[in-house]
């Protein structure tokens, strides 16, 4: 697609469901080898991709995804990072993972993502959401920065800490209300099933 054409496209972030594995594992596999290896922190082979997609929308945590044109072009997964976790409440401490695809970055699906996601930690019990990207991963380094996550080195490895806001009952409304509509969505526009190229 020209760069032109990408240009007027909005993007839609909603939470992705069981019914959305063949858009979540056609979205890995055509992930370039460089966004691939930024996302799982090093290289993944293809049968590890098609492993990790089969069972992403059915671990413990959620996941939501960024539509461009009806195609799922950016994903953001949040995971609980201790025992405990349930449906509706991770613990005080979550994992959150991105990542856009390369001809869809700097259009603010990332900064949608980060920000749906930390939303959604604080609504589930979380108060520290935790990141981990590779030193050379600059879009999540700028993007956790930019949301006052507290970044540390550890090797070839940088981990940032973003404290939470305790929810209020007017949050956790409009919480419950993007959930349904998520949902709406979700049922209104399926991607299209194609099985993977």
């Amino acid at each position: 697609m020209a760069a032109q054409a990408l240009e007027g496209l909005a993007h839609t972030v909603r939470r992705l469901w069981p019914a959305d594995r063949t858009a979540v594992l056609n979205y890995f596999l055509r992930l370039d080898p460089e966004t691939r290896a930024s996302r799982f922190m090093g290289n993944v082979s293809e049968a590890g991709v098609r492993a990790y997609a089969t069972q992403a929308l059915t671990a413990e945590g959620v996941m939501y995804g960024a539509f461009v044109g009806g195609a799922l072009r950016g994903l953001g997964e949040l995971r609980p990072m201790g025992p405990g976790a349930s449906r509706y409440v991770l613990g005080p401490h979550a994992e959150a993972a991105f990542a856009v695809e390369r001809a869809f970055r700097r259009r603010g699906i990332g900064a949608a993502l980060f920000a749906r996601i930390a939303r959604s930690a604080r609504h589930r019990g979380v108060v520290d959401l935790h990141v981990r990207c590779l030193s050379g991963n600059g879009p999540m380094l700028r993007l956790a920065a930019k949301h006052g996550a507290a970044l540390q080195h550890e090797g070839r490895e940088i981990e940032g800490a973003l404290h939470l806001a305790r929810p209020t009952p007017f949050s956790l409304w409009y919480e419950g209300i993007a959930e349904a509509f998520d949902f709406t969505l979700a049922a209104s526009f399926p991607e299209q099933m194609r099985p993977p190229a």
